[in-house]
């Protein structure tokens, strides 16, 4: 038997799971080494190895990364670090020789995003970015219906997600409500939605106007929904407040958060209206792409319900993509997912229909639906986790490279320059692609 590829997972919070279940079950893969500032984390993550048959990995502080990759030689690292931090560790693992496989988004600003493609040049090292929404057998089917040309040349796509007041919330509790950690959403979680355009278009973002606000979450809201505390742990205002989450009514949210803030001091409940946000809610995009079609976007984060539209417009018809992860959200529930996950792992028990319709012109419509349950992002987690770490040729051409990832980031990097400039921004004059 082959030697099993000696991993490493550098950030060890609740996303890490995923991969963290993914190698143990994989006897490829040794995870030797975990590094975040946070012991008990490593300690939750070493468990889970232990649950499954494993050996426990070596707990490495960051500061000490570097010696991390040499001492344990290091073959493949996996990033799911808070999302700024991304760039040194990527780096550093590539200079030495390690295959990288980074969380999306890649990185948090232009800066770090060219330095981290200048370095991939310069090494010739691997980094895939694990964009697994292009595994979701939805979106898979969409693709192929737009590059057999049921739609002939695709000119427009209208695209509009929205987060519900659970899961849209969720990024204002946590450390994603401070742009200096996540670069907002435009980059954390709308690189999902421009990379799955880039994907089913077949085509590169060239210009980019924006414009975005801070419509109903962070503090001074006419809304009247904002109760007097900081955090929810602890306070009886946030009780039955349904914009809270209780981390000790989960037995995976209590250990990788609530047991480890002695040490670092980090709170994952925070009040969603509460002071510190420094991200968007409301955010409205307009993209030109060098296929010559155009793409209008919207992301809505305080929605009742929860899912996406996307409808393409072209030469011979329209392809129409409706998805509803919730038709309503439940006020005051906890989360059941044993991942402590808000979204994602498990399907909202108020999810609705999934539909892929076709309307040829002059033609009836015409049905593609394909089954989609909800749950572990429509089948996608366990197909990108299949793709990065089993060399499946199968699924191997849908893994996004750094360039592809790059891609993804500037729409959103792009957005956010618009914002503050109020300006249309070339995408050549954010990356050097």
């Amino acid at each position: 038997m082959p030697t099993p590829v000696r991993t490493a997972i550098v950030g060890t919070g609740n996303r890490a799971q995923l991969f963290t279940e993914g190698l143990a079950k994989r006897d490829g893969y040794e995870v030797v080494a975990l590094c975040d500032p946070n012991s008990v984390r490593m300690a939750f993550h070493n468990r889970m190895l232990l649950a499954a048959g494993r050996r426990t990995a070596h707990q490495w502080p960051p500061a000490r990364f570097d010696e991390m990759l040499r001492v344990e030689r290091i073959e493949l690292l996996v990033v799911t670090s808070v999302d700024a931090t991304h760039d040194r560790y990527i780096e550093e693992a590539l200079r030495a020789g390690v295959r990288v496989i980074s969380e999306k988004p890649m990185t948090t600003d232009a800066t770090k995003a060219q330095s981290i493609l200048n370095t991939v040049r310069e090494t010739g090292g691997e980094l895939a970015v694990a964009y697994n929404y292009r595994f979701n057998p939805v979106h898979r089917r969409v693709r192929e219906l737009l590059a057999e040309g049921a739609i002939g040349d695709v000119h427009s796509v209208h695209f509009e997600w929205m987060l519900d007041v659970s899961h849209g919330a969720d990024y204002f509790r946590r450390w994603h409500r401070d742009k200096a950690n996540s670069g907002g959403l435009m980059v954390h979680k709308a690189s999902h939605h421009f990379d799955l355009v880039n994907w089913w278009l077949a085509a590169e973002p060239r210009i980019v106007y924006a414009q975005g606000q801070l419509a109903f979450y962070g503090p001074d809201q006419r809304h009247g929904y904002a109760r007097d505390y900081s955090r929810v742990h602890g306070s009886s205002a946030a009780l039955d407040d349904p914009f809270a989450l209780h981390l000790a009514d989960n037995a995976t949210l209590r250990e990788l958060y609530l047991d480890a803030e002695a040490e670092d001091g980090y709170h994952r409940d925070r009040n969603v209206f509460a002071p510190g946000v420094s991200i968007e809610d409301d955010m409205a995009v307009l993209v030109s792409y060098d296929s010559g079609a155009t793409m209008t976007y919207h992301l809505t984060t305080y929605s009742p319900a929860e899912g996406y539209r996307v409808m393409f417009n072209g030469s011979r018809g329209r392809l129409e993509l409706n998805v509803e992860e919730s038709t309503w959200t439940m006020p005051n529930q906890r989360v059941e997912s044993a991942r402590g996950a808000v979204h994602g792992d498990l399907a909202a028990p108020t999810a609705g229909r999934t539909s892929i319709t076709l309307r040829p012109l002059w033609s009836p419509p015409i049905d593609h639906t394909v089954p989609h349950d909800h749950a572990g992002h429509g089948g996608a987690d366990a197909r990108v986790l299949a793709a990065l770490l089993d060399d499946d040729p199968t699924e191997d051409a849908d893994v996004a490279d750094a360039r592809q990832a790059a891609l993804a980031l500037v729409t959103g990097l792009a957005a956010n320059q618009s914002f503050t400039t109020g300006q249309p921004v070339p995408t050549s004059d954010v990356l050097d692609l």
